[in-house]
């Protein structure tokens, strides 16, 4: 099956729909089957909503590797001032996460 074209609410081919689902409608899409010869008409709405906090991409206190340049001396004391260190076999600067989204 292809889809063909996905309408957001307000477009054309959507007024019955915005009205059915009101601001629960997130997008209509055509979709067509070449094998059976049908188009089929599919909505996306929103079911439920809660709060929700993601996953920290990496714990604080987790080192990760910046590459910084040799001449770029302000970014270099930027990492010492947060903790960190360069790191002389993989030639990076090794920063803890804490510290590094404040860079």
């Amino acid at each position: 099956m292809k889809t063909r074209v996905n309408l957001k609410p307000g477009q054309k081919g959507t007024k019955r729909l915005v009205e059915q689902y009101g601001d629960a409608l997130i997008c209509v899409r055509y979709r067509y089957d070449a094998k059976t010869h049908k188009q089929y008409k599919t909505v996306e709405i929103i079911v439920s909503e809660s709060e929700w906090t993601p996953p920290a991409k990496y714990p604080d206190g987790t080192l990760v590797s910046l590459k910084i340049g040799i001449n770029e001396m302000a970014l270099q004391n930027q990492a010492r001032a947060v903790g960190g260190r360069w790191n002389k076999q993989q030639q990076v600067w090794l920063v803890p996460v804490r510290s590094w989204k404040s860079l």
